[in-house]
């Protein structure tokens, strides 16, 4: 009679309840779990559309934004326009780059120091941004490195020699041979 009053009394239900609360220490409820996951998809979809609402910019900062597009086109297809032009014109392809080899050298270095400036700003530019994009960017930073990493050995960086250089001095004769 005890049994059957403990069955239906409420000791099962205790019973139940204590084996979900140890079994939860060792597995998540599958419930709250697709809950949880939910209301993260849901928030991620609403982060989305809040960036992608569409915002009407003034001609000006159209103009501006369609400015800073072109570097990076016009330097990949202008690259492959010269394979064109070397192919279709190689008696105007090759007088253009005789005059490209009078040019000093002072001048390539300012024009590939704009160069790497200006795309090295960018790269900045979106590097900061995507670090302080917020809590993803914390928590990328922030797992553990793959085990297969942590174990690899480091090598160490070689010193460079201070003895003599055999090609610069080479080149260094050269040059003074071009100058006298």
């Amino acid at each position: 009679m005890g049994l059957i009053r403990w069955l239906f009394g409420g000791g099962l239900g205790a019973a139940g309840a204590a084996i979900e609360g140890v079994a939860g220490a060792f597995r998540p409820n599958a419930e709250a779990d697709a809950q949880r996951q939910a209301a993260y998809q849901q928030a991620a979809l609403a982060q989305l559309t809040a960036e992608y609402a569409v915002v009407r910019p003034g001609v000006l900062n159209r103009l501006v934004d369609f400015l800073n597009r072109l570097p990076r086109p016009m330097l990949a297809l202008g690259t492959l326009g010269l394979f064109v032009f070397a192919m279709a014109w190689p008696e105007e392809f090759a007088l253009r780059m005789a005059a490209l080899d009078h040019v000093p050298d002072q001048l390539w270095w300012l024009l590939g120091a704009i160069v790497s400036f200006y795309f090295g700003a960018r790269e900045a530019h979106y590097f900061r941004k995507s670090r302080s994009a917020g809590p993803t960017a914390s928590r990328k930073a922030s797992r553990r490195p793959d085990k297969a990493l942590v174990d690899s050995p480091v090598r160490p960086v070689r010193e460079p020699t201070s003895g003599p250089n055999a090609a610069l001095d080479a080149w260094q004769r050269q040059n003074s041979e071009i100058a006298a």
